[in-house]
């Protein structure tokens, strides 16, 4: 089993952008997924620093993909995803729309946007020509157990959301814009001001749930910390780590370390607990009754 890093989902600006990917050359992960996922019109401000990110991990020894958007839904985003092909790397299809842009056979990879539930879905993407399928992250550890196995018959590894801010839902709204009294044309970008997302709370004060522009995210940060021997016994190939604005670097490298053997479930709770956006830590899709439950002793479970 290794690391994967996935999209940013966030709205970084461009030297933000710069100083994480460069840290990320260093870091003990085998790939990673670059490119725009949630809005289009974040990409203008940072897209230039594709080309020498890519340069910079491919010349790391990474392998390197780059995502569609989560949501296509214009044109000029449907163009943007038929162009993707030229750059010359895996694509990442986070939205099936974009496989229009792939001729048949051509070998793509499959992000958690994708909702693989099943093994028909997983065959037909095998045929298709997938070769990595990072499965949805409210899957139970039986289910993923399941394709795990298919996925090895069919040659196609597996991925298991590992760490982050689950991605709940995808909107054409903008819950950012909106809370600013904003229209999404004139959003003003305010998304930015919340490198992490932003908090929302029930009506009584209750964290619940994290909004980042038109993407619904998790309050919780989910993390495999007390998960690894079952995945790695049911056959996953990886976990896939998603960025956060703080203390990455540090947090892959602790993910690691956790797969060699040389740190406990326990200890990366600990340093991961005040270390992660709000400070709240979640597995329970994998194992628990619900999705905010959490297997450690030292965080109460979160939404």
């Amino acid at each position: 089993m290794d690391l994967t890093v996935g999209p940013n989902p966030f709205f970084w600006d461009a030297p933000v952008v710069r100083s994480f990917y460069d840290s990320l050359a260093a870091a003990p992960v085998s790939r990673v997924v670059l490119g725009e996922v949630v809005c289009s019109k974040r990409l203008p401000f940072w897209q230039d620093e594709i080309a020498p990110a890519v340069e910079g991990l491919l010349a790391a020894g990474k392998a390197v993909a780059i995502t569609t958007l989560a949501l296509v839904t214009l044109k000029r985003e449907r163009k943007a995803t038929a162009a993707l092909r030229e750059i010359g790397l895996p694509i990442e299809v986070n939205d099936l729309t974009g496989l229009h842009a792939l001729p048949a056979k051509t070998p793509f990879w499959v992000g958690p946007l994708i909702n693989v539930y099943n093994e028909g879905t997983l065959r037909w993407l095998a045929g298709r020509g997938a070769q990595r399928v990072c499965l949805p992250p409210e899957l139970p550890l039986e289910l993923i157990a399941v394709l795990a196995r298919l996925g090895a018959e069919l040659g196609v590894a597996i991925e298991v959301w590992g760490h982050g801010r689950l991605p709940l839902a995808i909107s054409g709204r903008c819950y950012h814009a909106r809370l600013h009294d904003h229209a999404k044309d004139s959003c003003q970008f305010v998304c930015g001001l919340d490198p992490d997302g932003r908090d929302v709370e029930t009506l009584d004060g209750q964290k619940f749930l994290v909004v980042n522009g038109v993407q619904t995210l998790s309050q919780s940060t989910a993390s495999m910390a007390y998960q690894i021997e079952v995945l790695r016994e049911a056959g996953v190939n990886a976990l896939r780590l998603s960025p956060q604005s703080t203390h990455f670097l540090e947090i892959c490298e602790a993910y690691a370390a956790r797969l060699t053997g040389d740190l406990t479930a326990a200890d990366l709770e600990a340093l991961l607990a005040p270390r992660v956006p709000g400070g709240r830590l979640s597995d329970g899709f994998v194992r628990g009754p619900a999705g905010a439950e959490w297997s450690g002793k030292g965080l109460a479970s979160a939404g």
